[in-house]
């Protein structure tokens, strides 16, 4: 099967999967955590997977990169099995950004990026001046450059996934997994980012990533894939199943969904909540306004 996208420059591009996953079961030990997963990915889509905790989103993320060993099924790479690569060559074609690690306390940011170049490497095992030029660049793009000097031990929460991000983007890779990119960023952090990837798949890249901001999903994915208790409820574009019956079903909560106000893409809204404001709307009189609020600017353009 062929997937066509729109470049960079406009010109539609045939391509084959670069991940294609067949009949995946994985988990721990004796416990299996996926059942019969199935998935194509090709260069320039971008996949959120939802689910809620403990559904078996990192476990699938895990799996794909080659730290998790099947339990059946088959996982590829561009045509080849990934069971049957080493790490380095895995290291070509996949990069990840964890959800949490431990990271060598004396190791500066712009260290811990140059370890994505480790693929790259000649056999003398010394970083190049491409591989320095590379680790600025990406540095640079996350917003990273200012903390290249200082140690890892030092940085907030935000600041790692930035540099965790900048590690991933420094192999070179046509494939991303991301686990929870967004936590520990503030808004402005996260759109910049987000923006960043984006262009990335504009350009070819492949992009899977754990969320669960489902509203940042419909905003910044292609496709959305739900996974509730190992089990896939539904994948394909996102104006196709982000929907009220699938959000219900997924994270049992009532949701009502919504389109953007700017761009008109689906959004979700809980439908049954309890806070400060709810007697107020619950049991108005005239004595008590109803809460409300202006988004506009004022007037002065402030």
């Amino acid at each position: 099967m062929t997937f066509s996208y729109v470049g960079a420059l406009g010109v539609s591009v045939h391509t084959t999967p670069l991940l294609h996953v067949t009949g995946l079961y994985a988990g721990y030990a004796h416990h299996c955590v996926l059942q019969n997963v199935n998935l194509s990915l090709h260069p320039g889509e971008s996949l959120a997977l939802l689910g809620p905790n403990g559904s078996g989103k990192t476990t699938l993320l895990r799996t794909l990169s080659g730290v998790l060993a099947p339990q059946a099924g088959s996982i590829e790479l561009q045509g080849r099995s990934l069971t049957h690569m080493n790490s380095r060559t895995r290291a070509h074609l996949v990069a990840v950004v964890p959800q949490r690690g431990t990271y060598p306390p004396a190791m500066t940011a712009r260290q811990f990026v140059l370890l994505g170049r480790f693929a790259h490497l000649s056999w003398l095992g010394v970083y190049s001046r491409a591989d320095y030029t590379t680790a600025d660049k990406v540095l640079e793009e996350t917003g990273t450059a200012s903390l290249a000097d200082r140690p890892l031990t030092e940085l907030s929460g935000g600041e790692i996934q930035r540099v965790l991000l900048a590690r991933a983007l420094a192999q070179e890779c046509p494939l991303l997994l991301l686990d929870e990119l967004a936590a520990g960023l503030d808004l402005a952090r996260m759109v910049e980012l987000f923006d960043l990837l984006e262009r990335r798949r504009a350009t070819g890249a492949c992009i899977l990533m754990v969320m669960h901001d489902c509203n940042l999903a419909a905003l910044y994915a292609t496709r959305i894939m739900g996974i509730r208790n190992g089990l896939v409820l539904f994948d394909g574009p996102v104006t196709d199943v982000f929907t009220e019956k699938n959000l219900n079903a997924l994270y049992a909560a009532p949701v009502v969904v919504l389109p953007h106000p700017r761009w008109g893409l689906p959004q979700a809204l809980v439908d049954k909540a309890t806070g400060p404001w709810k007697k107020v709307i619950d049991t108005p009189d005239m004595h008590t306004p109803m809460p409300s609020f202006d988004t506009r600017a004022d007037d002065d353009g402030s």
